[in-house]
């Protein structure tokens, strides 16, 4: 019997260290980011924090920018997310057609570089190319097709009408071949036989991939628009490399107004900015619950 217990009580042992590391880097950050918001606490001063109750939030939400940073990152995010769900279904479905093993081999391959390469060399690559007077884009726009001049040519970056839907392209781009091995995955456990016997009993391509295909991919489906609607509404790093701090800037979203109150500007106002990120990961929550009751299989 006591050997039994000492089997048993060592197999949980095994979970201390990823509970540990669960709690130490998880669980305690937020509860810790949860404290600050509740004091004055400013990173540059000698003085102790103070609890201040819901003076940030109410601060918060009464400061217009606090709601403009967060439609901008609702309008990030409703320019990205599709292209992360349409155009790598597509892309898997077609694959998934292919008969030669070495030939579809080859398509995942060629589609998982992008998602191999460090981000710092795609941000570098895409800025380049959208860069207003050298860039290859604006090259082919103005003396390959001459649509437009040196004068008038699309300005992709620096805070124009532009740039999120730019920074959104090299989003979907940079993720394109992550996602589509997650619906290359789901086709794999869906039994050939069944397209092929609805084509037999006279179903459209169409109407195979309503009836028969989508159904069974919308698990995967609910899991990729959950993760990367989160992924899209707390973009930080692209917003910095290509918007900066400019508050008039499309790129200045709620993460940014955080970064900025806690860690540029004056005394580094923690609290406030901690209030900024707890008010922006619960709108964010909110939404991905509603998203999971949409997206979530209904058979």
């Amino acid at each position: 019997m006591m050997l039994m217990l000492r089997h048993g009580a060592g197999k949980w042992l095994f979970l201390v260290p990823a509970v540990a590391f669960f709690l130490g880097y998880q669980v305690w950050p937020i509860f810790r980011v949860l404290w600050i918001s509740f004091t004055d606490s400013q990173f540059l001063t000698d003085k102790p924090p103070n609890w201040v109750w819901f003076d940030n939030y109410a601060q918060a939400l009464s400061d217009p920018l606090m709601w403009a940073s967060l439609w901008r990152a609702a309008l990030f995010t409703i320019m990205f997310l599709p292209g992360t769900i349409i155009l790598p279904l597509l892309l898997a479905v077609l694959v998934d057609r292919v008969g030669n093993p070495r030939v579809a081999t080859l398509y995942r391959v060629v589609l998982l570089i992008p998602a191999v390469i460090p981000s710092t060399l795609i941000f570098v690559l895409w800025k380049w190319m959208y860069n207003y007077q050298v860039g290859p884009i604006n090259h082919f726009l103005v003396n390959t097709l001459g649509l437009f001049s040196l004068q008038n040519a699309p300005q992709w970056l620096g805070g124009t009408a532009l740039t999120l839907p730019s920074i959104a392209i090299m989003e979907v781009w940079w993720g394109l071949g992550y996602h589509t091995i997650f619906f290359l995955a789901g086709l794999a456990t869906i039994p050939k036989d069944l397209p092929d016997a609805a084509r037999i009993d006279g179903a459209s391509e169409w109407q195979v991939f309503w009836h028969i295909i989508r159904p069974r991919l919308a698990p995967i489906m609910m899991i990729l628009v959950v993760l990367r609607f989160g992924t899209a509404m707390a973009v930080i790093d692209e917003y910095l490399i290509f918007g900066g701090f400019n508050r008039a800037s499309p790129t200045y979203t709620w993460t940014i107004f955080m970064y900025d109150q806690a860690f540029k500007q004056g005394f580094w106002r923690q609290g406030f900015g901690a209030a900024i990120g707890m008010i922006g990961a619960v709108a964010l929550m909110f939404v991905m619950v509603i998203l999971i009751r949409i997206f979530r299989p209904r058979d």
